[in-house]
């Protein structure tokens, strides 16, 4: 199954009435009204070549409610053509399937760096155009029964992406967001669920623009997400230093307290992604294993809720995040106090409801 557009719809596409560039630039007549956009070109799996998948394709009866966006880590090629983007489409469902031992393609679909779309798991096409249903697909732990997952071809942790490839990533998230009733808020990077670079660096940072360009398209007001921090090697400072403390509160005492994020502390976060069970990242070309960095919902795990009578390293975290947001608390490991006024103070003034418990949104806001 494919659906078509014109040749003139590959450079832009109108949105009742609004004309999407190359670039994403949008525009609202007067009355801000939502738009229904029209259904981008999106190549079925029979027309690329697909193999059929090794079992039934799981069909659940819920609307996704987020986007995730991915990049494939493989090379920026030059080759634009639709045969380069259905020889991609081969060789990821090749590699998920052979090399990961999935039932077939982990992603919904796929964009090429010459902006052709690609159906990637069986059924994703029909059900997103039916917009009733979602396909469960296997591209970002435990995410995949509620996210679409958009492979982009390439790698982008110094490389901005194409014109082609990004005015066709607006066009397809602009469709599903309408077709499911998705937030435009609601778009985010691989990086925000696991620990991974993925979608790279310059991708992740233009995700607040695809968000605005999508909300502007279908008449939507944007409020971008406190997401997790992916910490790296060669990370200095106070979020490392907490981390460090939240480490040794799990156990983990041999770990400096130096706030450099160095081999011991990265041995030490890689031990509690497997201890805890958290996935590894993969991205096509090869299994990337990534196990300097941490990140993403890891820290839901890391980090506790802290409230009352709460002591120890954990508190010790909490207060080197404070102190180091000019909220001046004791390094003496007790929740109880002036730690707990700051942090009601810090939730104040972030918007949050001020508790004084330190739940997962004042840890976000603390180590962003």
């Amino acid at each position: 199954m494919s659906i078509r557009r014109s040749p003139l719809a590959r450079r832009s596409f109108l949105v009742g009435g609004l004309t999407v560039t190359a670039v994403g630039t949008l525009g609202l007549p007067a009355h801000g009204a939502p738009f229904r956009p029209a259904a981008p070109s999106i190549a079925g799996c029979d027309e690329w070549g697909a193999r059929e998948p090794t079992s039934a394709i799981d069909v659940l009866d819920s609307k996704p409610t987020k986007i995730i966006v991915h990049h494939t880590a493989s090379a920026n090629v030059d080759d634009t053509s639709q045969a380069q983007a259905f020889a991609l489409s081969r060789a990821i469902q090749d590699h998920h399937m052979d090399g990961n031992g999935w039932k077939d393609t982990g992603q919904n679909f796929t964009n090429s760096r010459g902006g052709w779309l690609t159906e990637g798991r069986h059924k994703s096409l029909s059900v997103l155009t039916a917009g009733e249903q979602h396909v469960l697909g296997a591209h970002a732990g435990d995410q995949n029964s509620v996210s679409l997952g958009i492979e982009n071809e390439g790698t982008y942790t110094s490389t901005d992406v194409p014109a082609k490839l990004w005015t066709s990533l607006v066009e397809l998230c602009t469709y599903m967001i309408a077709q499911y009733g998705i937030s435009a808020s609601a778009i985010y990077g691989h990086r925000d669920f696991m620990s991974t670079e993925c979608p790279g660096e310059v991708l992740y940072g233009r995700l607040p623009e695809l968000r605005e360009a999508v909300g502007a398209a279908v008449g939507q007001h944007v409020v971008h997400p406190v997401t997790w921090l992916l910490l790296k090697p060669g990370a200095t400072g106070p979020a490392v230093t907490a981390t460090q403390y939240l480490l040794r509160a799990q156990g983990a005492t041999d770990v400096p307290v130096d706030g450099v994020y160095g081999p011991q502390t990265q041995t030490a976060t890689a031990q509690f992604l497997r201890d805890h069970h958290f996935e590894t990242a993969t991205c096509y070309a090869t299994r990337i294993e990534e196990p300097s960095l941490f990140g993403g919902t890891a820290w839901t795990a890391l980090a506790p809720v802290l409230s009352g009578d709460g002591q120890g390293d954990a508190v010790r975290a909490l207060q080197t995040l404070l102190t180091s947001r000019g909220h001046y608390v004791p390094a003496d490991a007790h929740y109880a106090g002036r730690t707990a006024t700051a942090v009601s103070d810090f939730q104040a003034a972030n918007g949050l409801q001020p508790t004084g418990v330190a739940d997962h949104e004042v840890w976000k806001r603390l180590l962003r």
